[in-house]
């Protein structure tokens, strides 16, 4: 494409390069159409910079640091130094090794990336800034939009990206902080929460309800939050913070609850209250398009919005904010516009929080099968019950299955402690194919490894449990 007043086309203008946007941009120029991806930064969107990876990669070091300085019963002593700034240089490694790989992707399948902002001036027309201003024209047959999401800001508590950060400065920190306050306690909260804990700061955490992550069964959190006393971490739950002030370079955050206002100081304060979908400067009030109440794209089962010609995948299409969502939804959109018959309509989506120990979940939990008038059966099994998990001295957690009382089709699985992110792809998989107790139960799994306890979850559940 020439950059200036020429007007040109394409049969796909994919807008964002995140996990949704290079994924739809590969998949529509493997399906044979010509393709133009155009990304404000760099390619792999919030996921590869800002989330996903290296968050995983702090998290991998915090743990690396911890179980050195805390190897339990296994009789090994030894003592441990790090250095932030070199974790930090190696965590970038990492997310140019897969920023390379996912831009020499898109040029093998000859996916025309374009650095700068994309308007939409009609249905079938955007506008294209390039960072040096130079503005073109693009017409399209079909666009696929997205833009992902950013940060919620908390009333009172504006980013500054030096004292009042958000998640994007909290993975980029060269120095650990003595005390940080964080303001919610959701999966991105409880990560990083964790992981500061391990590398020693004082964390204090503010939550408005009485547990912290409400999205997953209680009894999960439950064993999370064992692990955040022992590990030092301040909740202070059906709380709301009030303001701050700054004293010394320092922070000093006012709380109230019902019984009484709290001062915590702070060397940072991480606001993590959710995202906002980047649905806004898009120029879609040009367009058919409509958003929801909380600012995503409405799309249907095939990721197509109101507007016939353009399609929304990812965080901007709403919950849940995970990239997993993302990859499927922008292959859907790409095989819709190639005339496939593809559509969203998986059972479920696992969720995960790569706290200590991990949480992972997929399905119905037993209030929501109750809710949707199922009569239930669910098999517990703990981790101290598994050879695996004794022989990785790994024994806090369970795993939980729950399966429709009247024929044993397996609704959902929970799942906490060691690798749980890793263990709920085979749940994930049982419940798309509307797998039974018996289908799980009757597969031989290799010995000894963690994925047996979800074999043997489903035993207990239909009441023939051995190792138990």
């Amino acid at each position: 494409m020439v950059m200036g007043d020429i007007i040109t086309g394409c049969d796909v203008l994919v807008v964002g390069g995140g996990p949704g946007g290079y994924t739809a941009a590969i998949r529509a120029a493997q399906l044979g159409k010509d393709v133009i991806l155009v990304e404000k930064y760099d390619l792999g969107g919030v996921c590869v910079y800002r989330g996903c990876i290296p968050s995983k990669a702090l998290i991998h070091a915090a743990n690396f640091i911890y179980d050195i300085k805390n190897p339990g019963n296994i009789g090994i002593k030894g003592s441990v130094e790090f250095d932030l700034k070199k974790i930090q240089q190696w965590k970038f490694e990492v997310i140019k090794k897969l920023r390379d790989g996912i831009s020499s992707l898109c040029k093998k399948y000859s996916v025309q990336v374009i650095k700068g902002e994309a308007f939409f001036e009609s249905s079938e027309k955007a506008r294209i800034t390039a960072p040096d201003g130079i503005i073109s024209t693009l017409h399209f047959e079909n666009a696929i939009i997205a833009t992902g999401s950013r940060p919620r800001e908390f009333p009172g508590f504006t980013f500054d990206s030096k004292l009042v950060i958000s998640s994007n400065e909290a993975l980029s920190l060269f120095k650990v902080p003595e005390e940080m306050v964080i303001i919610g306690a959701g999966y991105i909260g409880m990560e990083l929460g964790t992981t500061y804990a391990k590398l020693g700061t004082k964390v204090k955490m503010i939550q408005r309800s009485s547990r912290v992550l409400t999205r997953f069964d209680p009894q999960l959190v439950e064993v999370v939050s064992r692990k955040m006393e022992k590990l030092g971490m301040e909740v202070y739950y059906n709380s709301k913070p009030e303001g701050m002030r700054k004293e010394n370079g320092k922070a000093i955050v006012t709380i109230s609850s019902a019984e009484k206002k709290t001062e915590l100081t702070a060397d940072k304060i991480l606001v993590s209250v959710g995202v906002i979908p980047n649905s806004e400067r898009l120029g879609l009030e040009n367009t058919k398009v409509e958003l929801e109440k909380d600012g995503s794209i409405k799309v249907d089962e095939k990721r197509r919005t109101t507007d016939t010609k353009i399609f929304a995948v990812g965080d901007v299409a709403g919950a849940p904010f995970v990239a997993h969502k993302a990859f499927r939804e922008g292959k859907v959109a790409a095989e819709v516009i190639a005339g496939l018959p593809s559509a969203f309509d998986n059972r479920a989506i696992p969720e995960t929080a790569f706290t200590d120990p991990e949480i992972a979940s997929v399905g119905l939990d037993e209030e929501s099968a109750k809710e949707s008038g199922f009569e239930i059966r669910t098999g517990k099994f703990p981790f101290r019950a598994s050879g695996s998990a004794l022989t990785l001295d790994r024994t806090d957690g369970f795993v939980k299955v729950i399966a429709n009382k009247k024929n044993g089709e397996i609704l959902g699985v929970h799942i906490v402690g060691a690798n749980a992110s890793m263990l709920i792809s085979e749940a994930s998989h049982s419940i798309e194919m509307a797998a039974f107790l018996d289908d799980l139960a009757g597969t031989i799994h290799p010995h000894p490894t963690l994925p047996e306890m979800l074999a043997e979850a489903a035993e207990v559940a239909l009441g023939k449990a051995v190792h138990l």
